[in-house]
């Protein structure tokens, strides 16, 4: 599977972006999807993630209550909605798959990722 994150853009502090990731190749409706970010000089950090069915998901602590994942299977598509973005929400964010369906916190559950897109939140 390949992926292709895109929606990313500028946003003042307090507003919102829904950030998009296409799957294309092989099957996505059995695969875990995520998404993680990197702001500059940090490592790759944990957003969030979403199981194959939608049934479940998981947040970093300080997107809980701001951001929403979600995906359409018939769609191939994953989607990261981000309500009342901070400044310190600014970093890259990267959308990853984890085609053997569990997913996870650790980068090295995801055996592929998207080119990422950029965020900045502006005051």
């Amino acid at each position: 599977v390949q992926l292709q994150a895109s929606g990313g853009g500028s946003v003042q502090a307090g507003g919102s972006l829904r950030l998009s990731c296409a799957a294309s190749g092989r099957t996505f409706s059995r695969d875990s999807m995520a998404w993680f970010r990197q702001a500059p000089g940090k490592e790759r950090d944990f957003v969030a993630d979403i199981s194959w069915s939608g049934g479940r998901t998981r947040y970093e602590d300080s997107v809980k209550g701001r951001f929403t994942i979600s995906r359409d299977n018939a769609k191939k598509t994953s989607y990261l909605l981000m309500n009342s973005l901070k400044l310190e929400d600014t970093a890259v964010y990267y959308c990853a798959a984890d085609t053997k369906g569990y997913g996870g916190y650790g980068l090295g559950r995801y055996d592929t990722w998207g080119q990422g897109t950029l965020v900045t939140v502006s005051s």
